[in-house]
């Protein structure tokens, strides 16, 4: 994959522990007006989106973070910070310094599920900045049983003894990612990936990122009355076969709220991850509509 440059930098949250710092790349103009952020999933990193922001950059500054606990993010002390609350003070802290020298920015935002729940929260807020929003597979119901599915092993910490082990072990649990290449798989991997000191392969998150979201499992999740308050323009993408994003709530979500269009991707379930040319094209196009 030929890469505009990929920056790489930091900026700080704040919890109730102190300070911890956080981490993003920066692509395409950093005086741009029109800013797309793009949030990952629920133990996934900013680099999952380094194939889409390539295909931006001409146009667009692309910003993709890592949620604390994620990627080169710090880990949070208090474990019962990673929710909702806190990533939204986080993302707050970055919009600020990544607009401080726009007079009128306007941010695009691209969440894949969990970052996709973050975008629903945001955009509903009054005086939003969030222009233009894609839901990547993820709506206002998030079904219990999809929660126990990740949560089954979200949090447990696996060590492998090599890193094609560790490899298989991610496309196994990841299978409904799709048919994805070699190279795709093995970029998603050694983004998120780590060696212990012992040279035993693990993942990079914080397995206490699964601490908070064992506590609410047990039901759905009902999120609508952040939908219905959205307003502006939205494009939903949901893998055809997602556990996650059920057929009939992308259904009914066409009809409240923004409206949005909805596109599915045959043979994948959750989550489409936006690095093949079809998934590319279909976010492309609607963020650079006028």
């Amino acid at each position: 994959m030929n890469q505009p440059l990929i920056r790489s930098s930091y900026w700080y949250g704040l919890s109730n522990s102190g300070f911890h710092r956080l981490h993003y790349t920066d692509w395409g103009d950093e005086a741009g007006e029109r800013v797309v952020i793009c949030a990952h999933g629920l133990s996934r990193n900013c680099r999952d989106f380094d194939f889409l922001a390539a295909a931006l950059a001409d146009h667009l500054r692309v910003v993709c973070p890592d949620t604390a606990g994620r990627g080169r993010s710090d880990w949070l002390a208090n474990k019962n910070d990673y929710a909702y609350p806190q990533y939204l003070a986080d993302i707050n802290a970055l919009l600020g310094r990544i607009t401080a020298h726009c007079d009128q920015p306007a941010i695009y935002w691209v969440g894949t599920s969990m970052g996709g729940i973050l975008g629903m929260l945001l955009a509903a807020l009054p005086g939003s900045p969030i222009r233009k929003l894609v839901i990547n597979d993820v709506g206002p119901v998030i079904p219990a049983a999809s929660l126990q599915r990740i949560g089954a092993y979200l949090g447990h910490d696996p060590r492998f003894k090599s890193y094609a082990e560790l490899e298989a072990w991610v496309r196994t649990i990841s299978a409904p990612f799709g048919a994805l290449t070699d190279a795709q798989w093995h970029h998603l991997v050694i983004h998120g990936a780590r060696q212990h000191d012992n040279g035993d392969w693990g993942m990079s998150y914080d397995p206490d990122i699964a601490m908070p979201f064992r506590q609410v499992t047990t039901t759905d999740i009902d999120l609508w009355p952040y939908w219905d308050a959205i307003t502006c323009p939205t494009l939903l993408l949901r893998g055809a076969d997602s556990d996650l994003l059920r057929k009939e709530t992308a259904a009914a979500m066409q009809t409240r709220g923004p409206r949005p269009q909805l596109i599915e991707f045959p043979g994948i379930g959750h989550a489409p991850m936006l690095m093949d040319a079809t998934q590319i094209s279909a976010v492309r196009d609607f963020l650079l509509a006028d």
